[in-house]
């Protein structure tokens, strides 16, 4: 699983012109599955998330978490994430997860989140035009 957060302070998901997804402080985040990922790895990702020390404190200093500031998340499913371009100028989307196994994991990563604060979506699968102001800017790359 692949997670790349984005600290923002608006964002934005549209699909055929219709906001299906926005936020103000928080977190975007653009999430990938590749094969082996289960319940473990998006509980760990989730507690990592909720817990990465990133928003800044009265100091302007990273180190509140979004718990702490009481952020939402836009959370964005992106099986580019596994691209590959080792071989050629096309990217080989061979490690991504199948879309219908991602999409659970997708849906339950989002599940998971929820028990801790606001979040909001994109459309899996669907051609989504994504806006957003990263702050700092601040964006972290998170594997597991």
């Amino acid at each position: 699983m692949k997670v790349i957060v984005q600290r923002v302070n608006h964002a934005q998901c549209k699909v055929d012109n219709k906001i299906t997804g926005e936020i103000a402080n928080g977190f975007m985040l653009l999430v990938g599955f590749t094969n082996g990922d289960n319940l473990d790895t998006i509980n760990y990702m989730v507690k990592k998330i909720i817990n990465l020390r990133i928003m800044d404190d009265e100091n302007h200093v990273m180190n509140k978490s979004i718990l702490d500031t009481g952020g939402s998340i836009l959370s964005i499913s992106q099986f580019t994430l596994y691209a590959d371009t080792k071989k050629g100028n096309r990217p080989s989307y061979i490690n991504a997860l199948n879309n219908q196994d991602a999409k659970l994991l997708y849906e339950k990563f989002n599940e998971e989140l929820r028990k801790y604060l606001h979040v909001e979506e994109g459309v899996f699968g669907a051609d989504m035009e994504i806006s957003l102001v990263n702050t700092g800017p601040t964006t972290i790359i998170l594997e597991r």
